[in-house]
């Protein structure tokens, strides 16, 4: 009873909504990710070459904070000053700058392949160069905050504005990409989540462009004979539930054999596995490997649990 009660406690302040937001008139609506964007903010938006790039999808709906009104974007945040002239009224905060935490430097520079920023003391190099000035150069990215760095794997650099990431993998024209620094900073002001719930626009629906899943154990440690429940959770770019996911759960025994066990989500974008167990060792630990997809779209996670005794 306490385990069903838990569970439905942490579903409920999870999948919690608020109000949508009602349709504006002269407004355009995006469906990948169910927001609209509307007057100054708009015409800011569409007066970028490559916005969807540059900027994302909007996330939330225009909204007031501390007096001001602000609007959230997959890689950016538009803050509205009225009382600037027509034509500045829009301004990005610098969400580089406010996010900038030091990596592990790599340092390179080719004065042939480089252009030098003497207020800030950085260079932009190479593929990073080429991109930056095919989308709109300072004046879109501001200047460079950082070195070449390497974060969580990735070889990345720091603008007033943006961060560069470098994909190697990717296709030669896709290797450089932004990162959502917009969907970064909303989690990092500890906005209300409910601002990201999609406005319904008639009949349209929101496209997802990413899901994402995470996965937890009812038990933390068990007996050697035993049995677990694996929760599952499966989210689009809004936080919203997905129906449908699909995969598996792939348990790791400390042996090195393996468990597998199907996963499908339900209309709380919630997946549940159970099984037993028995004669395990003490002391391990038993990984279990989430993998999933919908729509053409992929997501992992991780959990595991301890044998105890």
């Amino acid at each position: 009873m306490k385990r069903a009660f838990g569970v439905l406690l942490f579903l409920s302040l999870l999948f919690a909504t608020g109000t949508p937001a009602s349709a504006q008139s002269g407004s355009e609506y995006f469906a990948q990710t169910g927001h609209f964007v509307s007057g100054d903010f708009l015409a800011y938006y569409r007066s970028a070459p490559n916005a969807e790039v540059l900027f994302g999808y909007p996330i939330t709906e225009a909204f007031t904070k501390n007096g001001q009104t602000i609007q959230y974007f997959q890689r950016a945040r538009f803050e509205l000053h009225p009382e600037l002239p027509a034509g500045q009224r829009v301004q990005r905060a610098p969400l580089g700058s406010r996010l900038y935490q030091r990596g592990d430097r790599l340092e390179t520079f080719n004065p042939f392949a480089c252009r030098y920023f003497a207020r800030t003391g950085f260079s932009v190099c190479y593929a990073f160069l080429d991109f930056f000035k095919k989308n709109g150069g300072e004046a879109q990215f501001g200047q460079p905050i950082s070195p070449f760095e390497f974060h969580n794997g990735l070889i990345v650099q720091y603008f007033e504005y943006a961060r560069f990431e470098w994909k190697p993998s990717m296709p030669e024209n896709q290797r450089v990409a932004l990162t959502d620094l917009g969907s970064q900073y909303f989690t990092d002001q500890k906005e209300d989540a409910n601002l990201l719930a999609a406005v319904k626009n008639g009949g349209s629906n929101v496209q997802p462009l990413k899901i994402q899943a995470r996965a937890f154990v009812w038990k933390a440690v068990t007996l050697a004979s035993d049995n677990q429940i694996v929760y599952v959770i499966v989210q689009d770019q809004n936080m919203q539930p997905l129906k449908g996911a699909q995969g598996s759960a792939t348990v790791r025994w400390p042996d090195n054999t393996t468990s597998v066990f199907p996963i499908v989500t339900n209309e709380s974008g919630v997946g549940i596995v159970s099984f037993n167990f028995t004669n395990q060792p003490y002391g391990q630990t038993v990984i279990i490997d989430i993998f999933l997809t919908k729509d053409g779209l992929a997501a992992s996670a991780v959990t595991s649990f301890r044998i105890w005794y």
